[in-house]
């Protein structure tokens, strides 16, 4: 089975520590979302889409990404993030999209991340050390699920 995670990591590299330990469990491939094509995605029988939480929303580029989907005609996903805030959720509005255009969501993560943009700056940021190895193992567990889920 072929799997892709589309992660788009900006300041930190917070998410893509957490996409790095997803794929070595998933043995997948990570590429951002600007280096990979609506075309390219129905190559992949799983695809994980995942980025920082950017004021309430997944980065911009992976959401644009999602918009121009085809039709995903049941292709199984999974959503992942890092964020200030882990408990609330920031993945509806992603997943609203994969799923109206065909995609099945087998599965979310999020965790902590290091965050010191604007305000949090002032105070030396929040979420000092995330993710962290207790965060980074609780992502391999998660790829576990979901990989036992589709049998890979």
């Amino acid at each position: 089975m072929k799997i892709l995670i589309i992660c788009k990591s900006v300041h930190h590299g917070n998410t893509k520590k957490i996409a790095d330990a997803m794929a070595e469990v998933l043995n997948a491939e990570v590429i951002a979302p600007e280096n990979v094509s609506s075309e390219d995605i129905k190559k992949y029988d799983l695809v994980g889409f995942g980025s920082g939480i950017y004021i309430g929303k997944h980065h911009k580029k992976l959401l644009k990404l999602a918009d121009n989907l085809p039709n995903g005609e049941n292709k199984t996903v999974f959503v992942f993030s890092t964020s200030d805030n882990w408990k609330q959720n920031y993945h509806k509005p992603l997943m609203d999209k994969l799923n109206s255009r065909g995609y099945k969501t087998v599965g979310e993560f999020n965790c902590k991340g290091f965050d010191d943009w604007f305000i949090f700056k002032l105070i030396g940021g929040r979420n000092k050390g995330h993710p962290n190895k207790k965060d980074i193992e609780n992502a391999k567990k998660f790829a576990e699920n979901i990989k036992n889920i589709e049998n890979i």
